[in-house]
């Protein structure tokens, strides 16, 4: 270190000789970085001003918009089976642009799903007919055609119910039926004719043995009369003759 640098302090100026601060260092550690940049001929830098859209903008703060707690949502949530705005008009807008169906047309539907008496269709499509539809003419082009039959009727109600019920009460269901005579005293034939039988296997999955008591024999009794047994079957069941017969 020479002479000159005698007077330099770690945290000071350079002095002088004669005590003035030494003006020949162009920087002096106390001396601002800008005033630094003025001597040597530098101005300071500029910093990026905002973009001219922004500074043109009229003054907007956050203070302007609603604060979030204040935010309302008019949106609510819809109960269980509502259906959704504007849904039933859409609704009817369909139905109303799907082809009526015709009365035949119902009728084959219907018939393609079990057999039909004649009384119990005309039921089931009375309330469809208009002004210009004639229903006993459906119903016997149905019939010339084969699609409604009472007697399939007939067959088809007896196989359904002869495993469960006695010949009464399906003579009783056929003849609500307004079916012909014939057709019911035919049906009454052969439901006679396995009667006893049937009572058999219904009053074995019932009660599988024979009573021991009156109050048992009567509440049997009940059960068979309820399901449409004759007496004399219901007799026969509880006195245990069917099983004479079978040993015989």
């Amino acid at each position: 270190m020479s002479g000159s640098d005698s007077g330099r302090y770690p945290d000071g100026p350079r002095d002088t000789a004669d005590g003035s601060p030494d003006s020949g260092d162009p920087f002096d550690p106390f001396e601002s970085f800008d005033a630094h940049d003025r001597a040597a001929g530098r101005g300071p830098q500029r910093t990026r001003s905002a973009s001219p859209a922004a500074s043109s903008s009229p003054d907007f703060s956050a203070s302007d918009s609603p604060p979030p707690s204040e935010v309302t949502y008019t949106r609510s949530r819809r109960q269980a089976g509502e259906a959704k705005p504007g849904q039933a008009d859409q609704d009817d807008s369909r139905k109303s642009q799907r082809p009526t169906r015709s009365l035949k047309a119902r009728a084959l539907g219907y018939l393609s799903r079990r057999e039909y008496s004649r009384a119990e269709l005309a039921r089931k499509l009375k309330p469809y007919v208009e002004e210009t539809d004639s229903l006993d003419a459906v119903l016997d082009s149905l019939e010339a055609e084969n699609w409604l039959s009472d007697s399939r009727f007939a067959e088809s109600l007896v196989h359904r119910r002869a495993s469960r019920l006695g010949t009464s009460r399906i003579l009783g269901e056929l003849k609500q039926h307004a079916l012909n005579p014939a057709l019911v005293e035919e049906a009454s034939a052969q439901l006679r004719e396995t009667e006893l039988a049937r009572a058999q296997a219904v009053w074995r999955k019932k009660f599988g043995q024979l009573p021991q008591t009156p109050a048992e024999r009567a509440k049997q009794a009940r059960f068979l009369a309820s399901r449409g047994f004759s007496g004399a079957t219901i007799g026969k069941i509880l006195k245990g003759v069917d099983d004479i017969w079978n040993r015989d």
